[in-house]
């Protein structure tokens, strides 16, 4: 079974609010095995409602709104669903009278317009509001399908406010939901690679996703990394886990090193775990990236087992200052170089007493290298080495972008150099 989540308010279709209710609904839904394959958001017009309550009525199994449920004029999440649904609207006695006693318990006379949350669906159950004035309505329906047979529909009109949804799709609705449905376990599973090309991933793994209809397969890609997310419902919650394990063996068979997180765990955290493992420490020296390695690894819980810390050194004198590197090398190779990137990751490993140093130099920009050794180099230019008092490692990339962009993916390429080494 499918769900689509409706959100109505015109706030939600500016630049300064947000729908989250639709995350939250959409992880309750998942626990009970439904899969939500629609979400919409519908601003405060009673045409706009009713269109996108028909389209999602006639596309899904369950249908949930969220919002519209208030005294005001812009409130016509009632009204759209009962047009949708072709029913009318009824007061309910018994609801005045609790609207009543609760402005009498403050006190307070209830304004006229309050009335319009009493009024209900005809053929609704009322989902009684705990936290709030605005009941929810519940409604299990049938509605003919293209081919004239019933379809059983579920459609669930609930309040705005987090405080108010939240209690009551928990204590009212998943109960009622839980008894309707079949026993249905949805289960997922991540997938992440670091600098890969989106396209390379889809054309080695496609021919093994596709042999499995009955698993979603999403690729995303972004901040350097791509994400293969893969969900299953399945009768039984261990049907489904074996399923996507099945699939993602294979996948992780196909792609091999390239993926270096199964469960959906962040490459710093890979790190710090491939690290903690070998009972190794590391600290950095940082130019381009201005405390970004330093900041993705101590975001990390408990990281300071592994990462002793480091020095962000934008000039040449910090870099000498703290990572020991000769001046003469700056005349001679300028600051963004190999041969300072080695120093700054040798000079940072010795005077921190770690296992690893990392030197990372580069320019982020816009504007490009200083005069002398580094004025011709473009942006986007940059160097990571990594030393382990034996060897030291230099890699060189050309990271195209803006400065943000620059700064991140060489965080993230630095990152990798180490969990590659450490492989």
């Amino acid at each position: 079974m499918i769900a689509e989540i409706i959100a109505a308010g015109s706030e939600m279709l500016t630049p300064y609010r947000q729908d989250t209710n639709s995350l939250y609904l959409t992880a309750q839904l998942n626990t009970l095995g439904v899969e939500v394959a629609f979400k919409t958001i519908v601003g405060d017009n009673r045409a706009h409602l009713t269109q996108a309550a028909r389209i999602a009525i006639d596309r899904a199994d369950i249908v949930l709104f969220s919002g519209g449920l208030g005294p005001t004029e812009d409130d016509l999440t009632r009204e759209a669903v009962a047009d949708a649904l072709g029913r009318t609207l009824r007061r309910d006695n018994e609801l005045i009278a609790s609207l009543h006693k609760r402005f009498a318990a403050r006190r307070m006379t209830m304004p006229p317009n309050n009335l319009r949350q009493t009024e209900i669906i005809d053929g609704a159950t009322i989902l009684e509001n705990a936290n709030g004035s605005a009941p929810g309505q519940y409604i299990d329906t049938t509605v003919p399908g293209p081919d004239g047979t019933p379809h059983r529909k579920i459609v669930i009109l609930l309040p705005g406010p987090p405080k108010e949804l939240k209690p009551l799709f928990d204590d009212l609705c998943m109960p009622l939901l839980a008894r309707m449905l079949p026993p249905r376990h949805l289960t997922r599973r991540v997938l992440r690679m670091a600098l890969i090309p989106e396209s390379q991933v889809d054309a080695r793994t496609s021919p093994i996703y596709k042999t499995y209809p009955d698993v979603e397969t999403t690729i995303l890609a972004g901040n350097a990394e791509i994400q293969l997310h893969f969900a299953c419902a399945k009768p039984t919650l261990e049907e489904a886990q074996a399923r996507v394990d099945e699939l993602t063996g294979k996948i992780e068979q196909e792609m091999g090193d390239a993926v270096f997180s199964a469960h959906g765990e962040s490459l710093e955290e890979i790190v710090l775990l491939h690290l903690g493992m070998r009972h190794l420490s590391l600290a950095v020296a940082e130019s381009c990236t201005g405390g970004l390695f330093a900041e993705r690894l101590t975001s990390v819980p408990n990281s300071s087992s592994t990462f002793s810390g480091g020095a962000v050194v934008y000039t040449e004198e910090l870099k000498t200052t703290f990572a020991g590197v000769p001046p003469e090398l700056f005349k001679t190779h300028g600051a963004v170089s190999p041969e300072v990137a080695r120093a700054l990751a040798e000079g940072i490993r010795a005077n921190a007493h770690t296992s690893l140093g990392i030197g990372i130099t580069g320019l982020a920009g816009p504007a490009g290298g200083t005069p002398g050794p580094d004025e011709l180099k473009p942006v986007g230019l940059v160097y990571i080495a990594l030393a382990d008092g034996v060897d030291t490692q230099v890699k060189e990339f050309y990271i195209p972008g803006d400065r943000d962009r620059v700064r991140l993916w060489a965080t993230q390429n630095a990152l990798e150099l180490i969990r590659q080494s450490l492989l």
